[in-house]
This record gives structure tokens, sequence and C-alpha cells, in this order.
């Protein structure tokens, strides 16, 4: 963070100091909530969880070198006491901003954030200091905590926003106002918490209406082949520029192919010229994502040309996404365990199809969480898009939610042993030993509550007579 006294965060947040002999110290170091994470010129946040109390570690913390406590109540050592923890480090959050001067890009979306900020950062910091949200960090904490790593040096802030309802990223906006915003695409992802995908519309809009007006720099990045999204550019004053496959989007791809690995790529087109891709990530979905980092890049003045290499160079930032593994058997582990949706699911079966072409393909799924009364539906879906896809054979593992999994497979005509229903992950793990044979792929994914990933683990433990080569 830049630095800042104990006495102006303190007036910043509206608290009150405690056990604090010079007011004019400043916190040099990290701001954090993990007291593992203190180092000497830190600041930590203590919340109170339902399991842990941060407040407890505050001696551990200031032994560890932190300069102070954000806390909600003295705590024996060098505090700053808040009515609202999580609101003061808000407040902390927008004052540094604002500071800051650096241009902030944030982007949303159904599926497809985490990546597609990943590649924003690996292209954006090509060309400046760039800080963007570690994995998934997007809420109302991990949000303010990643604004809070930016420097003096830092000029562009990347920040993932998610939302779990109404009004969450308009909140999340008013923290770290955002000059560029990305939506990606409204799909079912919540869908059981939102009431239907015109509502999640609604929410995912809120980042356009957030931006500044186009005279002021404001310009909101638009999917061209989502019609809930591409209709968000009557709900800003910002200037509009359109990604996608379609003819009039603004930064389109063209001639879009797979290699035989399973990778995409394609002719990336600007307003300032065009050049060729081949990406390192796995699967066609990743065009779209790619597209959309194109997008902020040619906003933020960069060439065509600068823009594909930095995408062909680019790899995945976050763990558990299409993260493609061979065991030293010739067996491909693809573990795509952090999170599932419908939108995710179909990607991720077509990347398996594309990787595996002469190679006996696995989908060893798990439920799709908070679908609500779509979960039947979908979850049948996915099993029948498996038999369609021609995947070897389908585990769906879990209850309920992956019988229907499974259901949809059998009804779609998979009647033999093409797909089995195993009731946890161990079971998984049993059948996956006993019949994944070397030059087999295997693609494993679910939703994050689930802790699909043990099931990659154990199949990268079992193979691992020699050196992982991990891709």
């Amino acid at each position: 963070m830049i630095a800042l006294s104990l006495a102006e965060i303190a007036a910043v947040v509206g608290g009150q100091t405690y056990d604090i002999p010079d007011p004019s110290v400043q916190v040099t170091g990290p701001v954090v909530r993990d007291s593992r994470e203190a180092v000497p010129g830190s600041l930590f946040v203590a919340f109170a969880g339902e399991r842990v109390d941060g407040h407890d570690f505050a001696d551990q913390v200031v032994a560890a070198g932190a300069v102070a406590v954000l806390a909600a109540r003295p705590v024996g050592v060098p505090a700053i006491v808040v009515d609202d923890v999580q609101a003061a480090l808000g407040a902390l959050a927008r004052h540094v901003v604002a500071r800051l001067g650096a241009t902030l890009v944030a982007l949303t979306g159904s599926a497809g954030k985490t990546s597609t900020k990943d590649l924003i950062a690996q292209v954006l910091q090509r060309a400046a200091p760039t800080v963007w949200t570690p994995g998934s960090l997007n809420n109302e904490i991990g949000l303010p905590l990643t604004a809070l790593t930016a420097t003096e040096e830092t000029r562009f802030l990347v920040l993932e926003m998610g939302a779990r309802g109404i009004g969450h990223i308009r909140y999340l906006t008013g923290l770290t106002p955002p000059r560029i915003g990305l939506v990606l695409n409204v799909g079912t992802a919540h869908i059981g918490e939102f009431g239907g995908r015109e509502q999640i519309a609604v929410a995912k809009g809120e980042l356009v209406e957030a931006l500044p007006p186009a005279e002021e720099g404001g310009t909101a990045v638009l999917n061209a082949d989502d019609p809930l999204v591409r209709a968000m550019a009557a709900r800003t004053q910002a200037k509009v520029l359109l990604f996608g496959e379609a003819d009039e989007a603004d930064v389109r791809a063209e001639n879009v192919r797979l290699t035989d690995s399973g990778r995409p790529a394609f002719t990336l087109h600007t307003p300032s010229g065009c050049s060729d891709v081949t990406m390192r990530l796995y699967g066609e979905h990743h065009v779209s994502n790619a597209l959309a980092a194109a997008a902020v890049a040619h906003e933020l003045g960069m060439s065509a040309p600068e823009i594909a290499l930095a995408l062909s160079e680019a790899d995945s930032l976050s763990r558990w996404r299409m993260e493609v593994t061979e065991r030293p058997d010739g067996v491909t582990v693809v573990n795509d365990a952090y999170n599932a949706n419908p939108e995710s699911m179909r990607a991720a079966l077509r990347a398996l199809v594309a990787m595996g072409k002469g190679r006996r393909t696995w989908a060893v799924l798990g439920p799709m969480a908070e679908l609500g009364d779509e979960a039947l539906a979908e979850h049948d879906a996915v099993g029948r898009l498996a038999v369609r896809l021609n995947v070897s054979k389908l585990v769906a593992v879990g209850g309920r939610e992956a019988a229907w999994l499974q259901l949809g497979a059998y009804n779609e005509g998979s009647w033999g042993e093409e797909s089995v229903h195993v009731s946890d992950a161990q079971a998984a793990v049993d059948l996956l030993r006993s019949e994944v044979r070397p030059g087999d792929v295997v693609l494993v994914k679910a939703s994050r509550s689930v802790g699909l990933e043990s099931v990659a683990a154990a199949l990268l433990a079992t193979g691992a007579e020699g050196e992982v080569a991990a891709r």
C-alpha cells in the first residue's frame, strides 16, 4: 500500500486510536486479514468470523511487525477502532484509489471472470505496472484488499467484481470507481439466488451504470454476442466498445479454430489493425475471454501485434481452472474443479473432447450449486451433452444432482458403461485408479463446495512414478 500514517488512516475510516504512542508512524507494508501474512510495517484487519475472531490474534500480528490493528474494539496493542471493520476497509481502499491516479478496470460476468481478469493483467503489465485481483477475491472484502496492494508505481488496477444479488456491484464500484467496465456475459450461475437471467443482467449492468461519461474517459466494454450484455449500452453514458465474433464487434475474432492439442487460435481484429493469436490455454471458450482482454488493451492504447503476442504467451494464473497436467504414463488430468455453472460445464466438456482426439476421454463431474428451480434441467442437460459430444465415460459424483447428470446421459442414449454414478470423491478415485489407462484424458469439474480437486490430486499422485510434467 502507499505509505499512510496511522493518524491519516484513522481520519479516513472515522476511527479512534488506542495504545498508539506516535500517530505519525506510517503503514508501509501490506494490509492483511490473515494473521500469518503480517509482516513489518503492515496493517492487520481484524474480522470476527463464525469460527475465528481476528481480534484474538492482535498480539501475534504486532509481534510479527504489524504497525497496528484495524479493529471493532480495543485489543491491548496499537489499534484503530471503528464501528464497522468492513466499511472502514472499504473507505480506506476508496481513499487510496483516489490518491493513486491509476486507471481502474473492473469486470464482471456469469462465467469466465477470473480467466479473463488473468488475461487482462498479463496483457496490460507489458505496457505498465499492473495490479490485479488474486484468484477470485472479488467480494466486499477481497476487492478492497486487492486495491490496497497498489503503489505509486501502479498504472493499471484490474479488479474482478462478483455479485450475489442486486446492489452488490453498485457497492463495489462505490469503493473502487472504474473508468473502464467490462461485462462478459449473463448466464445461469447463481440463478437460484437471483431468480432469473433478467435479474442477473440487472445486477451485472450496475457496473456500466457506474462508469463516468464518455467525455470523462468512461468506456463500457460489452459482449456483442450476448444480447443481454449488448443491451446494457443503453444503461451507460460511457463510450461503448463491443467485442465478440459478430461482424459489428469493434474487436473481433476471425478464422477461429483449435490446434491438435485443443488450444484456440484465431485472427484478432481491432480498430488499429489485426494479428494472429495462438493461445496456451485450452478450449474455444477462451476466444471470447481473449477478445474481452484485447478490447480493454486496445482502449488503453496497445497495438494489435502487442496484444496478440501477449495473449499468445499468457498462462493460467489461478489454480484449478483448466489446469492441465500430464502424468509420466501419458494420462492427462484437467483440473477445472474450482467452480462450475452450466456455461462453464459445457465449455469444459467441449475442451475435453478437443483435447482428446483419438484418445479416451473421461468427464468426472459433480453438482453445480445455486441453480434453484433450474437445477434438475441444467444437470440433465449437461449429462446429455456429454453423450452428444461422445465423451468416452461420464462419472457423476455425489448425491441427487449427480444422479440427474447420470440420468441425462442415460436418457440421451448412454445405456451401457458409458456413464456411472458414484457416491463421493473417494469412490470416483477408486474407479479411475482401476480403469484409467495410459493416454486417457480426464476432466474433473464441479462447484467449489464439492471439493473434487481431491480427485485430480489423487490421480496425479497415482501416476507420479517420475517427474510430473505440468503444461
